[in-house]
């Protein structure tokens, strides 16, 4: 579906800038901190503030469009991918992250030993590792 459809379908107004940050996810496919996007958008677009980036991922999150991750110790990171219930993983080294498929069985993909109660839709699990270049350069030390 064309970014300004999907943008309409999901209640919000087409603009430059949601356009913009849409097109960055979907082209990046990556994990992108807010900085990561603003310069990316910014190649895009003749300006835009940091503070309209923060405002579009906003929007963009609340509508279930992209997906916010916030792995401890970092800055929060933004992916189109949403609404799968996958999982990361992220190098302890240069804190490149993967998505990670379901992993066990349908969403919320894990049980816990106790719900509390809880009707459990979704589960966020970080895995934590080396990734193989981070694993290279240290066998080479």
């Amino acid at each position: 579906m064309p970014a300004e459809e999907l943008l309409r379908s999901h209640g919000l107004r087409v603009t430059r800038q949601r356009l913009a940050v849409l097109d960055v996810l979907e082209t990046d496919r990556g994990h992108l901190d807010v900085e990561q996007i603003t310069a990316k958008v910014r190649a895009r677009l003749d300006s835009v503030s940091v503070q309209a980036v923060y405002d579009v991922l906003d929007a963009l999150c609340r509508t279930g469009l992209i997906r916010r991750i916030e792995p401890a110790g970092g800055p929060a990171r933004f992916e189109r991918r949403a609404g799968d219930n996958h999982h990361h993983i992220v190098c302890r080294g240069c804190g490149e992250i993967a998505d990670v498929d379901c992993v066990v069985g349908t969403a919320p993909c894990l049980e816990p030993a106790r719900g509390h109660g809880y009707e459990l839709d979704e589960a966020e699990v970080t895995f934590w590792g080396l990734c193989p270049q981070c694993q290279a350069r240290r066998a080479a030390d």
